[in-house]
């Protein structure tokens, strides 16, 4: 057995952050291109640049910067806004991690499952 753990953060009951969202972000900064993130996700270009903006009307911050297209193709960059946002969530994400971990060797380690069948 062990923990599973599924973060979000919501403001006004619309989500903000997720783990699926961070990756899309992360790998927008990674690659300087949504286009690739979203390949890279497997999904479709549009649905990244929605998830993308739904955020950011969202949280009311921009978070991509994006240059159209030419000789060189376009590229897609991620703010200095969205970047303290990705760095903050990774964090929260590690330390709910190890909070959870903690809590689950309190509960289930193998002392106390044993007490528990002597019941």
């Amino acid at each position: 057995m062990e923990p599973r753990l599924k973060l979000w953060l919501e403001r006004n009951g619309r989500i903000v952050m997720s783990e699926y969202r961070l990756r899309l972000l992360a790998l927008v900064a990674e690659t300087g291109s949504l286009a690739e993130a979203a390949e890279r996700m497997g999904l479709s270009y549009r649905r990244a640049w929605g998830k993308i903006k739904e955020l950011e009307r969202n949280l009311d911050l921009p978070l991509v910067e994006s240059a159209a297209g030419g000789v060189g193709g376009g590229h897609t960059t991620i703010t200095a806004e969205g970047r303290d946002l990705l760095r903050r969530f990774a964090e929260f994400q590690t330390q709910a991690e190890a909070a959870v971990n903690a809590a689950y060797e309190r509960a289930f380690t193998r002392d106390r499952l044993q007490g528990a069948g002597n019941s």
